[in-house]
């Protein structure tokens, strides 16, 4: 599979080779410790590596991706290190695991999102992914801080009982049961993911080894609203 699509003054590629994924792994020290370093971890081999790079090959964001044949084989995915998901063995594959999303933290142009997520729905497409899924993070560990954002979900945008994720972790928060009323946003990705029609887990995982909560995020391909899907398939052809 092969990606080269031009956003702007962005590319978006897929990594290749051992300095390639080492630049990815830097990039995502910088974003989720704050300093110089490697992120990496046993999942990074199996994973395809998506990049975008500023018209200077400077890397600006970077995702990894593992493409999952069917749901029975989710023992594999990252997220099934905090998530009992047998439940959704009863979705039909493939799905995709989207992992480890960051953007370099100085830069805020909104087309290196649309270019990350049009690559994404070009790989989408090419290997006809039926679910999009993966943790989504909040910086920190304390619910308090988040507790109008997370009792919005609870109310809002919690999946189906009948796929809804398990609890695994040994440190988790119901969403609904969050304390304080703190007001700190939605993370951008989470609010991408609801916009195209996805649903979390009805508890938050406190990961303190990276330093944030995340739930377990889930997109049904074949539900995303059709005006949001026309405009990620135009977003494939501005290249």
């Amino acid at each position: 599979m092969t990606i080269a699509m031009q956003i702007g003054r962005y590319r978006a590629r897929l990594g290749a080779g051992a300095d390639d994924l080492a630049a990815c792994q830097r990039l995502r020290h910088l974003c989720f410790f704050g300093s110089d370093g490697l992120d990496r971890d046993d999942f990074d081999p199996r994973c395809q590596h998506l990049m975008i790079e500023d018209g200077d090959g400077t890397l600006i964001a970077a995702a990894r991706i593992l493409l999952i044949a069917n749901a029975t084989a989710l023992r594999q995915s990252y997220a099934a290190q905090y998530y009992d998901l047998a439940a959704l063995a009863a979705l039909s594959g493939p799905l995709m695991e989207l992992g480890r999303f960051c953007i370099t933290p100085a830069v805020r142009d909104a087309d290196v999102v649309r270019a990350a997520w049009g690559a994404l729905t070009q790989i989408v497409d090419d290997a006809g992914v039926r679910v999009l899924f993966g943790c989504t993070s909040f910086p920190g560990t304390d619910p308090a801080v988040y507790g109008l954002a997370l009792a919005k979900l609870a109310a809002q945008h919690i999946g189906p009982e009948a796929l809804r994720p398990g609890i695994k972790a040994a440190e988790v928060v119901r969403l609904g049961a969050a304390k304080g009323r703190g007001t700190a946003p939605l993370p951008s990705l989470l609010r991408s993911y609801l916009a195209m029609g996805g649903w979390v887990s009805d508890h938050a995982v406190i990961d303190r080894a990276m330093n944030t909560l995340h739930v377990f995020t889930c997109i049904d391909i074949a539900a995303v609203p059709p005006a949001r899907a026309k405009a990620l398939r135009a977003v494939m052809g501005a290249g």
